[in-house]
């Protein structure tokens, strides 16, 4: 089974799912992949009589040498809503399918990961960020973001978050035109991934 998650240019949600899901791939944009791993990592399962992989695919993950998935793009592509990003499942699960001859689906997760009931984990998080925004409305702190950094509620400016990019997300993080986070390859989830034997395509 193959899984096409959301995340655009950075794999959090991909790689935060494999974890809690019990994935046993996950292809991040971070992380170019190479097919003929993820046939290892699924074949290897076969072997030992394991007669199902599922496989974590980052909208914006692309192979070694390759080009992100794009779905559509209007208006010449010019800011994040107009570059539609899709495909990529699709395109993992294909060729899954004729490298290692199994049956292979793909499901498209997309908005439906929004959807889903909250947890008291949400509840309480959204009122702490509800409650420490009006704490700082009250302190006349305006143009910042209320945020949890390690593990405790602060708040960063608006220039910190999208960087020098006026239009937000019209270019891939990592630049000073962006300021959007992106996986780093000593991240918590990245090594826990690795130590669990969930294999990254690389």
């Amino acid at each position: 089974m193959v899984l096409e998650v959301m995340g655009r240019y950075a794999g959090w949600i991909a790689l935060e799912s494999a974890i809690a899901g019990g994935a046993d791939v996950a292809l991040i944009p971070e992380i170019p992949y190479d097919i003929n791993k993820v046939v290892e990592a699924v074949n290897k399962r076969k072997k030992i009589g394991k007669k199902f992989s599922v496989v974590v695919v980052a909208e914006g993950a692309a192979p070694k040498g390759g080009t992100l998935s794009v779905k559509e793009t209007r208006d010449g592509g010019k800011g994040v809503i107009n570059v539609q990003l899709g495909g990529a499942g699709e395109k993992v699960a294909k060729q899954l399918q004729e490298l290692t001859g199994l049956t292979t689906r793909n499901t498209t997760l997309g908005y439906m990961q929004r959807g889903g009931t909250p947890t008291s984990f949400d509840r309480v998080l959204s009122t702490k960020y509800g409650a420490k925004a009006m704490e700082l409305a009250m302190e006349e702190k305006f143009g910042v973001l209320t945020v949890l950094k390690d593990g405790k509620l602060d708040y960063v400016t608006l220039e910190e978050v999208v960087g020098n990019n006026k239009e937000i997300g019209a270019v891939q993080g990592g630049t000073e035109e962006s300021n959007v986070r992106l996986v780093t390859m000593d991240h918590d989830l990245v090594k826990t991934a690795r130590n669990i034997g969930i294999c990254l395509g690389d």
